[in-house]
């Protein structure tokens, strides 16, 4: 069943969600990759907006960006007041070369799943 399209999303972005949870990729995972699509420095604030998405859900699908290597995390000091610097993200993997890299993962397991099976045969 699809689930409800993120008003901050177009329906390529949520197209690309939908594909990547097919391939089971998580749902934080899928919808931040898909926000970063686009090529452009994003703020984790937006990623959470456009995906409605809460902050730790985005904290924890970019950590798994990032130790794809995947994206770029820059910070920015704030230009008036206190807090926090403000971190931006960006893809610096395309997404075509994210998606073949997750293609040839699922090779990788087909194959090994397909070798168990055929000793399976073999013993039965």
């Amino acid at each position: 069943m699809r689930e409800k399209k993120p008003s901050g999303m177009n329906e390529k972005e949520y197209e690309i969600v939908e594909l990547l949870r097919k391939l089971n990729m998580n749902r934080p995972v899928a919808l931040t990759l898909a926000c970063l699509s686009c090529g452009d420095e994003i703020t984790s604030r937006e990623i959470e907006k456009n995906s409605n998405l809460r902050q730790p859900e985005v904290s924890i699908a970019m950590r798994y960006l990032n130790d794809s290597n995947w994206v770029e995390i820059r910070e920015e000091k704030k230009t008036k007041g206190k807090g926090r610097p403000v971190k931006l993200y960006r893809l610096t993997t395309p997404l075509d070369e994210i998606v073949q890299s997750i293609e040839q993962r699922i090779l990788l397991e087909s194959s090994y799943v397909f070798s168990n099976i055929e000793k399976l045969k073999r013993l039965a």
